[in-house]
């Protein structure tokens, strides 16, 4: 396609600028028209965020994410561009993306006044119309809006009062595009003060200069909610002049959050067929969901979704190493895994006071045991559900676990490690009379199939662990499974979460 080159090509070409927000506007109600995806790779947000992002556009609103860390709103902010028309012109060389119809600068205006219909064209790709910054305590007026330039000044041979001699910040630089300003109580309110002509009368003044620049660009803003962030808040009258306030969540669904963590964790690896059963998936998503309501978890912090993410890719991780070492073929998760996606959660989780006591160790293999006990009720009968008593009557071993259990009470006891060669893990694993024959019942996995299955039934013990009907010891990454009595006078092998429930409970009464 052959784009006019200078002002008078462009005139003839009957070529319209349109101001930003009715340029996004336009380009929004053209997608939704035939029904093309608006922001993808966003997940969970169909019946909430986006709706009101769109009405946001369509409203032609400056506007501000609100929401908790790990939300996805950087990620929505930098889809926005995809709204902008794919090229636009602008006058060649202006700093700020000069109007050919209606210059702002004095060098666009300088220029098509010197050249007139021979004004020389440039065309600019939609990636170059958006701008994003960091707020930084140490972020400066000079950053964002401008000041004089002394070295533009010197070699030009301008006075300081000249209107050359300016340096333009980054928002008059986005001119004609999206300006985004990342966590936005950070900047100093004094700062903050800045941008109150950019939101309501579209200008900005630099320094002593008695001119005024009007700006055509749409500003978005991120932050977390004001009570969260301690190093600073946003004044009110900026609030006041920010169009739509959008505020942003977690996923609510168990099924959205696998499917954001499917999508950004690195899980296929090279050379190895990866193979993560389905209630694994659950535990590490039910993982987050246990912290985001944890007593010993900051809930003002929030738990990012970053923290399934790298959980995820740490337990494949572990897997993949067994397969390396051992010279397998299959990469399967097991329980004995499980510890190792701790260094992906100690760091991701704020703690209160309770639970910096605690430990974060101590609090992460507490959700982690949450987790399991939960998933393990999604896909086994629970093991502490009361029977009637006509039917304790009838029949007093437990139909589903007594086998299980009973091996357990008889003295019996195994260990498993994430090292193991999946012939002796499985092999210890089978030693459990019951076990097989329970496990491919409930989760219909296949006889030869063995890594699954030593998986799946590995997955079982420590279900009937965490709901208190045998007990389990970890020390150096070995696991052992034994039984609860015989624990109880030892003193090991307690759930980690029974404890820290105790634990707040005492504190609590304190």
């Amino acid at each position: 396609m052959n784009r006019p080159l200078t002002l008078g090509e462009l005139k003839k070409s009957g070529y319209k600028v349109l101001a930003v927000k009715e340029e996004l506007r336009n380009n929004l109600i053209c997608k939704i028209q035939k029904n093309e995806a608006l922001f993808p790779g966003i997940i969970g947000y169909e019946k909430t965020v986006i709706p009101s992002l769109i009405n946001a556009i369509l409203a032609k609103h400056d506007i501000i994410l609100l929401g908790l860390r790990g939300q996805a709103k950087s990620r929505l902010v930098r889809q926005l561009p995809s709204l902008l028309d794919e090229y636009v012109p602008i006058i060649k060389g202006s700093e700020i993306n000069d109007n050919p119809f209606a210059p702002v600068s004095k060098f666009g205006v300088d220029t098509v006044k010197e050249h007139g219909d021979a004004t020389e064209i440039e065309w600019i790709h939609r990636d170059r119309r958006f701008s994003e910054k960091l707020a930084t305590p140490d972020v400066t007026i000079a950053d964002l809006i401008g000041d004089i330039d002394p070295i533009k000044a010197a070699t030009q041979r301008l006075h300081f009062s000249h209107e050359g001699a300016i340096h333009f910040g980054l928002i008059p630089r986005s001119n004609r595009g999206i300006f985004a300003i990342n966590e936005l109580p950070d900047l100093q309110p004094r700062i903050q003060v800045g941008l109150f002509n950019i939101l309501e009368e579209k200008d900005i003044q630099i320094r002593g200069f008695n001119i005024r620049i009007p700006l055509d660009v749409m500003i978005i803003f991120t932050a977390n909610p004001e009570d969260y962030t301690n190093r600073g808040n946003i004044i009110t009258p900026l609030k006041d002049r920010i169009d739509s306030q959008i505020l942003t969540h977690y996923p609510r669904t168990l099924e959205d959050a696998i499917a954001i963590t499917e999508q950004e964790a690195w899980i296929r690896r090279n050379r190895f067929d990866v193979r993560v059963p389905q209630y694994f998936k659950e535990i590490i998503e039910l993982i987050a969901f246990e912290a985001r309501k944890s007593e010993f978890v900051d809930q003002k912090s929030g738990v990012s979704a970053r923290l399934t993410i790298a959980a995820m890719e740490n337990l494949v991780s572990n897997a993949e190493r067994r397969a390396i070492t051992l010279k397998e073929n299959y990469v399967v998760p097991r329980i004995c895994d499980l510890p190792h996606v701790l260094p992906g959660m100690t760091g991701k989780v704020e703690l209160v006071f309770e639970g910096e006591q605690e430990g974060a160790a101590k609090v992460s293999k507490a959700l982690i045991g949450k987790a399991v006990r939960s998933v393990f009720k999604e896909y086994f009968p629970d093991p502490l559900q009361r029977r009637a008593r006509q039917q304790q009557q009838q029949q007093q071993a437990d139909p589903e676990y007594g086998k299980i259990v009973g091996w357990f009470e008889a003295g019996n006891s195994l260990e498993v490690a994430d090292e193991m060669p999946i012939a002796a893990y499985f092999g210890e694993l089978d030693r459990v009379k019951g076990l097989r024959e329970l496990t491919k019942r409930h989760l219909k996995i296949e006889e030869n199939n063995k890594y699954e299955l030593a998986s799946a039934m590995e997955f079982v013990l420590d279900g009937l662990h965490q709901n208190s009907k045998i007990a389990k010891d970890e020390v150096d990454h070995i696991t052992t499974y034994k039984d609860m009595v015989g624990s109880i006078f030892t003193g090991r092998g307690s759930d980690p979460g029974e404890d820290l429930d105790d634990d707040f409970t005492s504190a609590a009464r304190q």
